[in-house]
């Protein structure tokens, strides 16, 4: 499931293919944009902002978001891909690279000077350069009444956290994932960890919140309904939350170690 890590070390690999070289193929399989040549035009930079990707190429930026399903994958020239071709949203080239998008969940090509309208509205990136733990703080409070497993979603209150982060970090403070925001004693915290779990996943390509990297070791609740918790034995619980019916994911906890407080 990709989260700002996936994200960051996607942009790692994209930099390392495309960085300054200047596209031999441009081929862009979305109705919209089907028109869109960027052949011929050098690579400037590739940059994450929390779960965006932004491909910087001449006046344009080619913007992506990987949803659920989406992957960028990058290819020797004539090598044969992983995925089905009929997956290929965006395939940029160049003279030894191929950097093949598949199912995205979004894929756009904008003007350059219209990055802000789609990454504008993020909080502070927990692995990028503008991270400022007191704004994600100052957001996170601003969330009132909200559940703080809600608010952790919230790419407002800081990009970069998926479902996967905001149980463990739930698990991790104590926190029913349906504590109202302002009834958390240390939202401080919370924004701390928050940094530090993501920031000590980024270089993994399997995500270990437990410090044990065995499989099926990984987690401390998410994934694990009926599980013995970790810590005290209870069985882990899974429900829904979000903030309408549409938007509902899977929340894991531990009764015992999380328990709900709402006054």
């Amino acid at each position: 499931m990709p989260e700002g890590d996936t994200v960051w070390r996607t942009a790692n690999a994209l930099r390392t293919a495309l960085n300054g070289k200047v596209l031999t193929t441009c081929d862009v399989r979305v109705p919209r944009y089907a028109t869109v040549n960027l052949t011929g035009t050098r690579v400037d930079s590739v940059v994450s902002r929390g779960k965006h990707l932004l491909i910087r190429v001449g006046d344009a930026s080619v913007h992506t978001h990987l949803k659920m399903e989406g992957a960028w994958q990058i290819y020797a020239p004539g090598e044969r891909w992983h995925r089905p071709a009929h997956q290929a949203r965006i395939i940029l080239a160049t003279e030894d690279a191929v950097a093949v998008g598949f199912s995205l969940g979004i894929t756009e090509i904008l003007d350059r000077n219209q990055e802000d309208s789609v990454v504008g509205h993020l909080g502070p990136d927990l692995l990028g350069p503008d991270w400022d733990s007191a704004v994600a703080e100052e957001n996170l409070r601003g969330a009132g009444s909200e559940p703080i497993g809600v608010a952790l979603l919230d790419q407002r209150v800081m990009a970069g956290l998926g479902n996967v982060y905001r149980n463990e970090i739930c698990f991790l403070r104590g926190l029913h994932p349906r504590t109202p925001t302002d009834r958390v004693p240390d939202l401080a915290a919370v924004v701390d960890l928050s940094h530090r779990i993501v920031g000590a996943n980024k270089s993994r390509h399997v995500r270990v919140t437990t410090g044990d990297t065995r499989p099926g070791r990984q987690t401390w609740v998410y994934g694990r309904r009926g599980k013995p918790c970790r810590r005290c034995g209870t069985r882990i619980r899974e429900e829904l939350l979000g903030p309408d019916q549409l938007t509902e994911r899977q929340i894991f906890f531990c009764p015992s170690c999380q328990p709900l407080t709402r006054d």
